[in-house]
């Protein structure tokens, strides 16, 4: 690991940027597959912070992009370096399906709304051409494909597919071009997009299931799982007793409230004692065989609503 560089500096570094940009943001939570969640407005990040982005392995990233979809959040590693180099600024890189980017990178998005348009992939980097400007310029200036391309020093079959989004493009070849037709051609990188459905797999399980929600148990996450909607789309954050006391759950609310109105999604305990009250320290109580007795989805949210307040 790069001893001149430590994972918490740079993480402490990226939750004041969110802060003083606007951001609402959680807790740091560095035990997590994830580390932080943030929101300004409709976006909500999922980020992980690496010095060695090759640090992350397969199943950390599956269940980071499990909870992104589930939430509706864009999940983003920020990084130092790899095994082999330091990340560039203004590049984007990826590991196991997630979008990796340099901090500098990152506060240009956040402070000056400038997102990267290089991507690092196999073989080099390579840029997205705007392929209906291409032509449109390009026949403007009355070129034909062969014109431009002899001009640009590639083929006309590449010119074609660089018009047709079937190709990217080496920097350098997209900015001969920029230079021959004097206009911006190039398009910067979605990388703040919500992962497919297909991804990842929300089944009904257990009482839950039974009343229309899916259910995802967790790993590496401040809470035990996540219950989704299969038909309204509400989520709902949830620890369960497993045995533990009073104390250890009451100490367990503190990232369930924080977690759930940065997400926007409800919080609750599902436990089967007792004795414990309807909340505990600001987050619904709902007993497991009290939902047994619910109907539908509507109906385990209309009780998590009603025993917010209770004291």
């Amino acid at each position: 690991m790069d001893k001149s560089v430590k994972r918490e500096d740079v993480l402490r570094v990226i939750h004041e940027l969110l802060i003083s940009n606007g951001f609402e943001t959680s807790h740091i939570y560095e035990r997590s597959c994830f580390d932080l969640m943030a929101r300004r407005k409709l976006l909500l990040l999922l980020l992980k912070v690496l010095v060695n982005i090759d640090g992350i392995n397969s199943l950390q990233a599956h269940e980071i992009k499990t909870l992104a979809h589930t939430f509706l959040a864009s999940p983003l590693l920020i990084g130092i370096r790899s095994k082999t180099e330091y990340l560039e600024e203004d590049v984007v890189y990826e590991r196991h399906g997630i979008p990796v980017i340099a901090p500098e990178t990152f506060r240009n998005m956040v402070v000056d709304g400038e997102y990267p348009e290089v991507i690092a992939d196999r073989g080099g980097y390579y840029v997205q051409i705007d392929g209906r400007t291409l032509r449109e310029v390009r026949e403007e200036y009355n070129l034909s494909l062969k014109d431009l391309a002899d001009l640009a020093h590639v083929s006309r079959k590449t010119i074609y597919k660089y018009e047709n989004g079937l190709a990217r493009a080496s920097p350098e070849t997209a900015m001969k071009l920029e230079e021959i037709l004097n206009i911006r051609i190039t398009l910067s990188i979605d990388i703040l997009s919500v992962p497919e459905r297909d991804e990842v797999e929300i089944r009904p399980r257990g009482r839950l299931g039974d009343i229309g929600f899916g259910m995802i148990e967790t790993q590496r996450t401040p809470f035990d799982a996540v219950a989704k909607e299969l038909k309204f789309e509400s989520t709902v954050i949830t620890d369960l007793e497993k045995g533990r006391d009073s104390r250890t759950l009451r100490r367990m609310a503190v990232p369930l409230r924080d977690l759930s109105l940065v997400s926007g999604s409800e919080s609750v305990f599902i436990i089967d004692n007792p004795r414990i009250s309807e909340n505990l320290d600001g987050v619904p109580v709902i007993k497991s065989w009290e939902i047994g007795e619910m109907e539908s989805s509507r109906d385990f949210l209309k009780v998590i609503a009603e025993r917010k307040t209770c004291s």
